[in-house]
């Protein structure tokens, strides 16, 4: 016999053995970050970085397949028995200027957030976290812009400096926006290199300065329409900058990223919107995703009806839904995969078909 024939035959008797779970869930308690898991970290830090923002230290399993700079991350949180999922940047090098197989994500609290208060409050070292794969294309070329211009305000600095840590620039200017000195994430990194001439910093102190007016680049940053500008903050700021950069002419050299911060209220049963098909309906708390999507005319994938499991697997881009085998829900605020045939609404939700 076969080694691999012995293999799956040892591999069945322990599925007898463990029935009714399986023998991964018990190597998920040994070893959760190995190779073949589902993908998860494990945070090894908290740091402090302004009052209510502070740097996760995570180290994934070995299925991270690495990041670009710029790029974001979502995270599965368990705060008070419930799967919580948001995306953060990440704000460290990526594996070439890395090394030590960690990643770190930057969060800032904001008001009734639960995933970002809890990770910034309450995380402690040692604490499981589900990962996706890193994702976005808020990244720098891969040929580098002879001169460059950062432009953020409030936590939109966190994509940027994930890029200013791995990628040095001979040009390199950046306006942030904050209320006050204290509330700039990164101050002291960022006048390090400002010391080293590394950067060139303008600091908008929101609280005594009053809020941006975007034509005053012209002042702070005479040649800005000549620089690669990667912008991000929130949507005032980026309206501004897009009407701003298309008005003289040049557009493409504006690159954006739009946080949303939302703040998701789970309930039973809710408003589920089918984004990609423009339909929305009302829904119970006990009928299936799927069968709310088929009863309103929603083409769905599903392959459960022939014994195919997984075939429903649909994005959940936002909102609530209840597993109605576990009642363990799951919110997101951005893109995370469900099996519509057994969810259901827990509040207003948005399923990507």
């Amino acid at each position: 016999m076969t080694s691999t024939a012995l293999r799956s035959r040892a591999w069945k008797l322990l599925e007898m053995v463990t029935t009714p779970l399986l023998p991964s869930d018990y190597l998920d308690l040994v070893s959760p970050l190995r190779a073949g898991a589902d993908l998860r970290g494990r945070i090894e830090a908290v740091r402090p970085e302004t009052d209510d923002a502070a740097t996760i230290v995570i180290r994934p399993g070995r299925g991270w397949r690495g990041h670009r700079a710029g790029q974001y991350v979502r995270v599965g949180v368990d705060v008070d028995g419930v799967r919580l999922w948001r995306a953060y940047s990440l704000t460290s090098p990526t594996d070439r200027h890395r090394r030590d197989g960690r990643v770190t994500i930057t969060v800032k609290a904001i008001p009734d957030g639960r995933v970002s208060n809890h990770l910034v409050r309450r995380a402690k070292p040692g604490t499981l976290i589900q990962l996706d794969q890193p994702t976005g294309d808020f990244v720098l070329p891969a040929a580098k812009p002879a001169k460059v211009l950062y432009l953020t305000a409030g936590s939109g600095i966190t994509p940027v400096m994930g890029m200013l840590r791995d990628t040095g620039f001979d040009d390199v200017v950046m306006v942030h926006c904050a209320p006050r000195p204290q509330d700039v994430i990164f101050r002291d990194e960022l006048h390090d290199l400002v010391a080293e001439k590394k950067l060139r910093l303008t600091e908008v102190h929101t609280e005594t300065d009053g809020m941006l007016d975007i034509a005053r680049l012209d002042e702070l940053v005479p040649d800005w329409a000549e620089r690669e500008t990667w912008a991000c903050g929130p949507a005032g700021l980026l309206d501004a900058a897009e009407k701003h950069w298309s008005e003289h002419g040049v557009p493409e050299r504006l690159h954006t990223e739009r946080f949303r911060p939302t703040v998701v209220h789970a309930g039973d049963g809710g408003e589920v919107t089918f984004s990609a098909t423009g339909k929305a309906v009302d829904a119970d708390g006990a009928t299936p995703l799927l069968d709310v999507g088929e009863e309103a005319g929603v083409l769905m994938p599903s392959g459960c009806r022939m014994g195919i499991c997984f075939g429903c697997v649909t994005p959940l881009k936002a909102g609530a839904v209840r597993d109605l085998r576990t009642g363990e829900i799951t919110e997101a605020d951005t893109g995370v995969l469900i099996q519509t045939c057994v969810s259901a609404a827990a509040g207003p939700c948005d399923i990507e078909r």
